[in-house]
């Protein structure tokens, strides 16, 4: 292993911003242009970029910016994907009741791309949709899981608000926040699902065939 060694200046003025980046990477993940416009664009000048990026590699991490989505996150460094302890750092482990509803959160978000300015969904509308797979969340569960995507920077909604009319904004953050195993599983029981109810609807549909049936004689 190689020599840690540390290279950069920070100016004055650009002092605080850079330390408000680096601890809101290491506590949420995400910065995001639709939620913190100004850290996101202090992140994503080249040169600030790259200064963040030299200060994360020292504890093993990175930043990467998605400028098409407008997100910046924290990720592993490179050079220690493989290294014992630090791998799995930033990872969080959510559980299948949450996967099912991140999948539904990302969605939905695509359904309303080009829609409206803000990307939103009501929570009735958001439970409606969850239960039409077939998933009956408990108000608890929920909850807890409302909390801790929007820790994240996945989601945000006003906490003093509450009922089937809160809003809930979904941000383009939802897409990178998966573990790709425990996805695809909770994604092939989606397609198995929707595969089910398509036979059950074209069953229910299929026209009568009148040769099969013989009129009594009178």
């Amino acid at each position: 292993m190689s020599d840690i060694s540390l290279q950069i200046t920070i100016k004055e003025e650009n002092g605080i911003l850079f330390k408000r980046c680096v601890r809101k990477l290491l506590e949420s993940t995400f910065i995001l242009r639709d939620r913190d416009e100004k850290l996101y664009s202090f992140a994503a000048r080249e040169s600030n970029r790259q200064d963040i990026s030299e200060y994360l590699r020292m504890i093993g991490f990175d930043l990467l910016v998605d400028e098409k989505t407008g997100v910046s996150m924290l990720i592993a460094s490179e050079e220690d994907e493989e290294t014992v302890g630090l791998k799995r750092a930033n990872v969080i482990t959510f559980s299948t009741l949450q996967y099912h509803l991140l999948l539904v959160l990302w969605k939905v978000y695509l359904e309303n791309l080009g829609y409206h300015e803000g990307n939103f969904v009501t929570k009735g509308d958001l439970i409606d949709k969850i239960k039409a797979y077939g998933i009956i969340p408990m108000k608890q569960e929920l909850n807890a899981a409302f909390k801790l995507f929007k820790k994240y920077s996945l989601i945000n909604y006003n906490e003093d608000e509450n009922g089937e009319d809160m809003k809930i904004q979904l941000y383009p953050s939802l897409q990178f926040g998966w573990d790709i195993p425990q996805f695809q599983t909770v994604a092939e029981e989606y397609l198995k699902q929707d595969e089910e109810k398509e036979e059950d609807q074209a069953e229910e549909m299929q026209p009568i065939d009148p040769d099969a049936y013989e009129e009594d004689e009178i």
